[in-house]
């Protein structure tokens, strides 16, 4: 296939030009000056309510895809979780025939009891990678990291402290004082970022922080990749945009997990963006039906919609707006994900000058007019 026409944004910079996509068809596409993109990659998505099956796996497949992602990770805290041979079986099955964005699986590295799931043998069936949330304990954590310096790859992680989570349900601070809602220290995360860190150092593995939202925590790890330590950050469209703020009145589509920043730490967040300390980009992707967000906020489900507007909405709120570049962007949705969990982009065009309003009363956007639209290749 041969894109005439279009502005080339990929890893080899910014262009005007033809390009050769090698498909084996002889198609020819006049991209008229639309952008030639490398897919988006997402590795935080979640299916519908959490539930594993082959209907929430098309599904997400195909919203994916019409919002320009190409390949995304399921997470492995579905219900049930990924955690053993016989439902990574059933999850991989339910990848059979899917038309939309490639998918891949990472697997729950405890069981439900405590107990280590079989990793190795999990990995050598093709889980793209380990998750572990740092609610285990240490001697837990070790043991993983040493399966992981045994077979490589990258360890996904989620920093977070059960005991300073208890009952909270948003950030603590002066948003949730006012509303009357248990807060969640950022201490939660920052104090396991910290330790996570030396685990990464001691044992010489990869470590991706799964949805960072303390500004403290990036310092961190920024610190640590100075020094070499082989760590990296993810961050949610969300939190770079949002703060507490949009839990105001009690909106359940604001109740995220890591619960929403505050103003300050919203500005310190898009500082670290600008300067080059965020490594990839998240939708942070969690649909749940009405009757789980529909209710009080203590009870609401974690997580909004984002994802089947992925590509329009970080380009119209980080581009668009002037935060960083076209090129920054590719790297930290499409380039930087691929090569953390070692697969190839995909394509889309994409054109800026198109606009359209979101009509979707799960997303934090609804209602908002955005700029692009995606053509799948």
């Amino acid at each position: 296939m041969v894109i005439k026409n279009a502005i080339i944004c990929d890893k080899d910079g910014h262009r005007e030009g033809n390009f050769t996509i090698e498909d084996r068809t002889d198609k020819v596409i006049d991209a008229e000056g639309a952008y030639l993109l490398p897919a988006m990659v997402d590795l935080n998505v979640r299916l519908q309510d959490g539930v594993l099956n082959s209907k929430n796996i098309k599904m997400i497949s195909e919203e994916a895809k019409k919002g320009g992602v190409g390949h995304i990770v399921l997470n492995a805290d579905s219900s049930p979780k990924i955690d053993s041979e016989s439902v990574f079986e059933f999850a991989q099955n339910g990848l059979r025939d899917i038309k939309g964005a490639k998918i891949d699986l990472m697997i729950n590295s405890l069981k439900e009891d405590g107990s280590l799931s079989n990793i190795a043998i999990l990995l050598k069936r093709g889980a793209i990678a380990a998750y572990v949330s740092t609610i285990a304990k240490n001697d837990v954590v070790i043991k993983i990291a040493q399966y992981i310096q045994m077979y490589g790859g990258t360890l996904f992680c989620k920093a977070e402290d059960n005991s300073l989570k208890k009952s909270g349900v948003m950030l603590d601070g002066d948003v949730n004082a006012r509303l009357g809602l248990a807060g969640i220290p950022d201490l939660s995360e920052v104090l396991h970022v910290s330790r996570m860190i030396e685990i990464a150092r001691h044992f010489k593995i990869k470590i991706l922080f799964k949805s960072i939202a303390s500004p403290r925590s990036i310092s961190l790890i920024t610190q640590a990749k100075r020094e070499g330590v082989l760590v990296s950050c993810e961050v949610s469209l969300h939190h770079l945009i949002h703060s507490d703020e949009a839990c105001a009145n009690f909106n359940t589509r604001a109740k995220l997990d890591p619960p929403l920043s505050s103003e300050s730490d919203v500005l310190l967040l898009q500082a670290s963006l600008k300067n080059g300390e965020i490594d990839i980009l998240t939708t942070l992707h969690q649909p749940s039906s009405p009757v789980q967000k529909e209710v009080a906020f203590f009870d609401a489900e974690y997580g909004c919609e984002s994802i089947s507007d992925a590509l329009p909405l970080f380009y119209t709120k980080l581009v668009k707006s002037g935060l960083i570049s076209m090129q920054n962007l590719v790297e930290l949705i499409s380039l930087n994900p691929a090569k953390t969990i070692n697969k190839k982009n995909s394509y889309v065009l994409f054109n800026p000058n198109k606009t359209y309003k979101i009509k979707n009363a799960n997303s934090l956007y609804d209602g908002e007019e955005i700029y692009g639209e995606v053509i799948s290749l």
